[in-house]
């Protein structure tokens, strides 16, 4: 059952929401800014509103992948394995012929759900960084 909920946490991680937001706009993301899939190509390219929503996916996924492995046994490394194998699927998509985005909103999500006041701090510094270099 572990081989199984990993690979159902890949084949989550690979959903490419930045590229099917794109195209609600017809737009292939990959050819635009970057041509990353990721949140912030997505932002770039097309604005505040899909910026956010791929964030809120792509980071959402990383959750979910971490809750089903708490659902589902709750053992600490198939917790683990599920975060991670959701981040490789957003790095390495099996829809999109094992290419994708960085992981960045994917890995926060894990981290999220893994150690939320771990991610509390690491999110407040993220957007200082941000904020004071204007660089992601």
């Amino acid at each position: 059952m572990v081989v199984f909920y990993v690979i159902f946490a890949y084949l989550l991680g690979s959903i490419p929401f930045g590229l099917m937001i794109a195209k609600i706009y017809n737009v292939d993301i990959r050819r635009q800014g970057s041509g990353n899939i990721g949140a912030t190509n997505v932002f770039r390219s097309l604005g505040l509103v899909p910026g956010i929503l791929a964030f809120g996916l792509d980071f959402g996924k990383g959750t979910l992948a971490v809750y089903v492995g708490y659902w589902v046994g709750g053992y600490p490394q198939l917790i683990l394995l599920m975060g991670i194998a959701a981040i490789f699927g957003h790095m390495f998509s099996l829809f999109l012929k094992f290419k994708g985005g960085k992981g960045a909103a994917t890995g926060l999500g894990v981290l999220a759900g893994l150690t939320p006041d771990i991610f509390v701090i690491a999110a407040i510094l993220t957007l200082a960084i941000i904020l004071v270099t204007r660089y992601v």
